[in-house]
């Protein structure tokens, strides 16, 4: 099971922005990576388009290595390791170790 998902709330554990949360607004998973809202900033050179008119360096948000992420828990709002449990139903859930809530 994916341990971070798209809306998630994860915290940032190592690089430039470390100790920093976000919200994950796309998982990469092919490459492994994950981009945060807000956070990793690169500089782009861009030429002129009809999106970009003026061109010049713009800033875009970078992927990050999904084992530098950890996903914030809602009840305990510190990052936790995410565990997995099977509900009665047999649908597998993504838990928090250490309160044992569901994470969203």
């Amino acid at each position: 099971m994916i341990r971070i998902r798209k809306n998630d709330t994860v915290m940032i554990i190592k690089g430039k922005d470390n100790g920093k949360t976000g919200r994950v607004m796309k998982v990469l998973h092919a490459a492994g990576k994950a981009i945060v809202e807000g956070r990793n900033f690169v500089k782009k050179h861009a030429h002129k388009t009809q999106k970009n008119p003026q061109g010049g360096i713009i800033q875009i948000e970078s992927p990050i290595a999904l084992p530098n992420l950890m996903p914030v828990c809602p009840k305990c709002s510190k990052p936790v390791r995410v565990g997995i449990a099977s509900g009665k139903d047999g649908k597998k859930t993504r838990i928090c170790i250490k309160c044992k809530e569901a994470l969203a």
